[in-house]
C-alpha cells in the first residue's frame, strides 16, 4: 500500500507540481555582429508547434516584415545580415549566424514582397502566425542603413506531455488495491488459525489427512494482483513508447510518386489589392494634374510613355480624349504567376468608374527590390470574353516557348502585327475577332482610307513587335493569353516638291506644327492581348483586348 501511494503521488506530481512549463523563452546572445538586416528563419515558426511570440527592443523606429523565404532572401541579396535559425540545447539562447556583405540596403518599408509588415518604435510584441499555407520568413530592419535591433527574444510552446503520469497513477492505484486485498486475506487467515474448529480449518485438516495440498485460493489471488501490476506496467511502458515515437506511416506511402503541383502564387489576394490601390492612386494623381512625374513610382514602360504624351497633348488640345482611368475597384479577376524568377508579371481585370468596358492591367516587378509597376492598360474588345485562368497561380512562359501551344507568344504577336499591317496577311484566317470586336478591321480601314485620300503624299504603315514586352500566361484549357506592345508607325512623304502634308491637332502638339513639305512620321504604341489555343486545336487565335495611344510625331 505504501509503495502504491508513493507511485500514485509520483503520477499526480507529474501533472501538477512537477509539470513542465507551457512555454520557454530563448534570447539572441549579446555581442553578435551588427548588421542592417536580420532574417528570422521560417523553420523557427514550426520548431515546437503552436504559436510563437517574438519580443524585439531597439532604438528608434524599425520594421518587421513577413514574406516567402525565397522572396526575403532575394530582397536581402548581397547585404550583410544576421540569420536567427535555431535554439540552443538548453533552450535559453537563439542561434545567430552572420553573413558578411554590403554595409547598407534600401529601406525595406513598402516593398511589394511583404505580405504584411509591422512598424514599431522602441519595442514590438509580435505573434507569429502564417498569412497563408506554406513557409514564411521574417525580415527585421531599421532603415537599411542603421543596425537592425539586436535585442530579440522568442517564446515557444513547450512539450508539456507527461507520458508516465497516467501509467504511474494506474500502477499506484492497483498497488494500493493489491495491498488492501493482501491485508484482508492476512486477517482472514489469522481468524482461521485462532477460531477453533471452523469449517475452513476442518476442510484444511481433511485435505491434509487425505494427502492433498492446502487450498491455493489465497496464493492465486496474490498472483492475480501481481499479474495486474505487471500488465499495468507493460501498458504504461507502451503509452510512453507511443508518446516518444511517431506513428509509422502507411505502407507504400513513401514510395508513391507525388504529382508535381504548381507553386504558390507570387502574390496573395490582399497583397494584390494593396498594390492595385497604390497603382490606381498614383495614376489618378497623374491624370488629375496632367503630370507624368506623379506616375513614376507606379507606372512604367508603354503606359508611362502613352500617358506622358497624352498629358502633353491635352494641355494644348482640350478636346483630346484622356486615357481610360485605372481603377482598383470592381476587380473582376486576377492572374498571378507561380514562377519565382524575375521579372514577375501579374494581371488584373477591372471595370470601375469611367471604364466603359473591362480593362486588363499588366503589372510587372522587374527585380526583388523594385515594386510592381503598371506597364499596359488594354480594354477588352466588346465582343470577346476573358479566357479562364486559375486564380490560384498559373505558369508563365517565355515568349519563344511553344510548349503545348498552337503558337508561341512570339509567333502570336508577330502574326498579329502582320495581320494589322496587311489586309492579305497569311494570318487572316488564323486570327479572328469577336462579332463586335472592331480593332483589326478599324485599323485596316483607317490605313486604306489614308492612302486613298492622300492626293499629295505617299503613305506607309508598319506594325512591329517590341519583343521584351511580351508576357505569356497559361490558360486553364492549356492554351495561353499573350500580352505585349506593338509599335505602329505611320510615315508620309509629299509626292512632289511643294506638296504639303497636314496632320491633326493632336500630332501637331507633339510635332510643333500642322503642315510639312518634307514629310512626317507618327508613332503609336499598341497594347494587345491575344488568346492562343492549345496544341492540336483547329480554332484560330483570338484578339481579346487592344488599344493604341499616340506617343510621337515629327517632321522629316
Amino acid at each position: 500500500m505504501l509503495l502504491g501511494l508513493l507511485t500514485l503521488l509520483a503520477g499526480i506530481g507529474q501533472r501538477t507540481i512537477w509539470a513542465p512549463s507551457e512555454t520557454f523563452t530563448a534570447s539572441a546572445p549579446a555581442g553578435a555582429t551588427a548588421a542592417p538586416l536580420t532574417v528570422i528563419d521560417q523553420k523557427l515558426r514550426t520548431l515546437h508547434g503552436g504559436t510563437v511570440k517574438i519580443n524585439i527592443q531597439g532604438d528608434g523606429n524599425f520594421l518587421l516584415a513577413s514574406g516567402r523565404p525565397d522572396d526575403v532572401d532575394a530582397w536581402v541579396g548581397k547585404t550583410a545580415h544576421n540569420t536567427i535559425n535555431g535554439v540552443s540545447e538548453d533552450e535559453k539562447s537563439l542561434s545567430v549566424e552572420h553573413a558578411d556583405g554590403e554595409g547598407t540596403a534600401p529601406n525595406p518599408a513598402g516593398s511589394d514582397l511583404w505580405v504584411s509588415s509591422e512598424n514599431a518604435s522602441g519595442e514590438l510584441e509580435y505573434t507569429w502566425t502564417p498569412p497563408a499555407d506554406g513557409d514564411w520568413s521574417l525580415l527585421l530592419a531599421a532603415d537599411g542603413t542603421k543596425p537592425a535591433p539586436a535585442n530579440i527574444s522568442m517564446t515557444f510552446p513547450n512539450d508539456t506531455s507527461t507520458p508516465w503520469a497516467v501509467p504511474l497513477m494506474v500502477i499506484g492505484g492497483i498497488l494500493v488495491l493489491g495491498g488492501i486485498a493482501l491485508a484482508l486475506l492476512s486477517a482472514r487467515r489469522k481468524d482461521g488459525e485462532g477460531g477453533g474448529d471452523s469449517g475452513f480449518a476442518r476442510r484444511a485438516r481433511a485435505r491434509k489427512a487425505q494427502g492433498q495440498a492446502p487450498s491455493s485460493s489465497s496464493s492465486s489471488k496474490v498472483t492475480m494482483v501481481a499479474a495486474g501490476v505487471a500488465a499495468a506496467v507493460l501498458a504504461g511502458s507502451g503509452t510512453a513508447a507511443q508518446a516518444a515515437s511517431p506513428s509509422p506511416q502507411p505502407s507504400g506511402s513513401a514510395s508513391s510518386p507525388a504529382k508535381e503541383a504548381v507553386g504558390p502564387p507570387v502574390l496573395l489576394d490582399a497583397q494584390f489589392r494593396r498594390i492595385l490601390e497604390q497603382v490606381s492612386s498614383a495614376t489618378d494623381a497623374g491624370d488629375a494634374a496632367k503630370d507624368a512625374a506623379k506616375l513614376a513610382d507606379r507606372v512604367a514602360g508603354p503606359e508611362l510613355e502613352i500617358r506622358t504624351q497624352n498629358y502633353k497633348i491635352r494641355s494644348q488640345v482640350g478636346s483630346y480624349e484622356p486615357r481610360m482611368p485605372v481603377r482598383s475597384t470592381k476587380l473582376l479577376t486576377t492572374v498571378v504567376t507561380s514562377g519565382r524568377d524575375w521579372p514577375r508579371s501579374v494581371l488584373a481585370v477591372t471595370q470601375g468608374e469611367g471604364n466603359v468596358v473591362p480593362q486588363i492591367l499588366t503589372l510587372v516587378q522587374q527585380s526583388p527590390r523594385e515594386n510592381y509597376k503598371l506597364m499596359e492598360t488594354t480594354p477588352l474588345q466588346p465582343g470577346t470574353t476573358f479566357p479562364s485562368i486559375s486564380r490560384g497561380g498559373t505558369e508563365t512562359l517565355a515568349a519563344a516557348d511553344k510548349s503545348g501551344l498552337l503558337y508561341s507568344g512570339e509567333e502570336a504577336m508577330s502574326g498579329l502585327a502582320d495581320r494589322l499591317t496587311s489586309a492579305d496577311s497569311p494570318f487572316k484566317d488564323k486570327l479572328t475577332e469577336g462579332e463586335s470586336s472592331p480593332y483589326i478591321a478599324d485599323t485596316l480601314s483607317y490605313q486604306a482610307e489614308v492612302v486613298k485620300a492622300g492626293e499629295n503624299g505617299n503613305f506607309t504603315f508598319t506594325h512591329k513587335v517590341v519583343p521584351e514586352s511580351t508576357v505569356v500566361f497559361r490558360t486553364s484549357d492549356g492554351g495561353a493569353l499573350v500580352l505585349g506592345r506593338i509599335n505602329f508607325g505611320f510615315e508620309g512623304t509629299p509626292k512632289a516638291a511643294g506638296d504639303k502634308l497636314s496632320i491633326g491637332d493632336d500630332a501637331a502638339a507633339l510635332a510643333g506644327g500642322k503642315e510639312t513639305t518634307t514629310g512626317m512620321v507618327l508613332s503609336f504604341a499598341e497594347s494587345m492581348a491575344v488568346y492562343v489555343p492549345p496544341a492540336g486545336s483547329t480554332d484560330p487565335m483570338k484578339l481579346v483586348a487592344a488599344t493604341r495611344g499616340l506617343v510621337g510625331a515629327s517632321f522629316k
